[in-house]
């Protein structure tokens, strides 16, 4: 439902932005003309707010109108007729090329220290989350989550059905609000949807707005309609997004300071990235492979799906995903759950793309590959780190044995 849904906050934003670029900055005879764009900007998402009930977007939009009415003396009554179309001055915004030193994150926030700590988080697939401390999920969230929820930037994936009838989901909607920040940016809104993967913010910009550092956020179209680039140089963020087969994909790297960059870490409960998916959300991923394994197609929770389209076995299925991933991994591992879950080749090209993003966007090159961990034993009774289970019961065994002997 998220997907189709009538919400038109992108519309509204999107008319405010264009009637009002650069009159903030004009002196106060401009005033009255900004209150009346802000009140037409109010009006809109009143018209639509039934329909945005849930969208993340529509949320920001109506704090931030509350926001500016405050900062420039707007009162709420009054004329909500759009102004005329501005146009910007010659060399402004989207040419800019000079910034302030506050909107590079290195210059400002570690002028005088050591380089900063990296991290990167990443989505993909049926849908498969690697978060910020590097532990690897398969999950199911329906619907639409936030994967990161910061004092900087939110972000929220609507995850749909891949099959009619399936519990396998994949990302089907993207929304990336960059809040405004000091001189840098203004607030800008990004939505990716399938087939519609825009080289541009919901207002048509390619870059921060009409502040003075604008050119420290950019968006860069790699490959047209599949791959854009987003650089938060003020808050040193780099974020990948691609659309692979009908489905997206979301890499982030981001210094550790500004992930932890919340107002409440009580109330970050739901943020993906940070914490993980909930545990009624995640699918083990161990029981499920091995079903695989021995039946030669996938089996989720619940009962078991009709075959997909294009049937794999469980040995073609490690076959193509060898492929592009020679090592096997949880990516590999990753690309053989969502052939035989799907039958769909792309999201083999789904893991090899997240795991390239892993590696232009990762500062550990020694924490590229992820391995399956043996499970958490009862204390007392612990595995040691990367040693399998059955090799750990025969080790039990022999030790036993040898007591027995004594």
């Amino acid at each position: 439902p998220a997907v189709t849904s009538p919400c038109k906050i992108l519309k509204c934003n999107s008319e405010f932005w264009a009637a009002t670029s650069g009159s903030h900055h004009l002196g106060t005879e401009e005033a009255p003309e900004f209150c009346t764009a802000l009140r037409a900007y109010a009006h809109c998402t009143r018209r639509t707010a039934r329909t945005c009930r849930g969208d993340l977007a529509y949320h920001s939009a109506v704090h931030g109108i509350d926001d500016l009415m405050e900062q420039h003396n707007c009162s709420k009554d009054g004329p909500t007729s759009q102004p005329r179309l501005r146009t910007l001055p010659p060399g402004d915004s989207q040419e800019r090329s000079d910034s302030p030193e506050i909107c590079h994150y290195e210059k400002s926030f570690h002028k005088h220290s050591a380089a900063p700590n990296y991290t990167h988080c990443g989505l993909f697939g049926d849908p498969h989350l690697r978060t910020f401390t590097d532990t690897f999920q398969t999950c199911k969230v329906q619907g639409a989550w936030p994967l990161i929820d910061n004092n900087y930037l939110n972000v929220q994936v609507t995850n749909t059905p891949v099959l009619p009838g399936s519990t396998a989901t994949a990302t089907s909607k993207l929304t990336i609000i960059f809040k405004s920040f000091q001189e840098c940016v203004d607030q800008k809104v990004y939505q990716a949807e399938m087939d519609e993967l825009p080289a541009a913010f919901a207002d048509g910009s390619k870059n921060g707005g009409d502040k003075h550092g604008a050119n420290s956020l950019k968006i860069t179209e790699k490959v047209s309609g599949q791959h854009i680039e987003i650089q938060a140089k003020y808050i040193g963020t780099t974020i990948v997004v691609r659309q692979v087969g009908r489905y997206l994909t979301f890499a982030v790297r981001m210094p550790e300071e500004v992930v932890n960059a919340v107002e409440d870490r009580d109330s970050q409960g739901l943020y993906l990235c940070l914490r993980g998916c909930p545990l009624n959300q995640q699918i083990d991923f161990q029981t499920i492979r091995s079903a695989q394994a021995t039946e030669g197609r996938a089996r989720r929770k619940g009962p078991s799906l009709s075959a997909p389209p294009q049937a794999f076995t469980y040995e073609t299925a490690m076959a193509k995903c060898r492929e592009k991933l020679p090592v096997e991994d949880l990516y590999f591992q990753s690309c053989v759950f969502d052939l035989l879950t799907t039958g769909d080749v792309n999201f083999m090209l789904a893991a090899y793309y997240a795991f390239e993003d892993v590696k232009m966007l990762h500062s550990n090159k020694d924490k590229l590959h992820l391995y399956e961990r043996t499970r958490d034993l009862a204390p007392g009774n612990m595995a040691p780190s990367g040693t399998s289970p059955a090799l750990w019961v025969a080790l039990l065994c022999l030790s036993q044995c040898w007591l027995g002997l004594l």
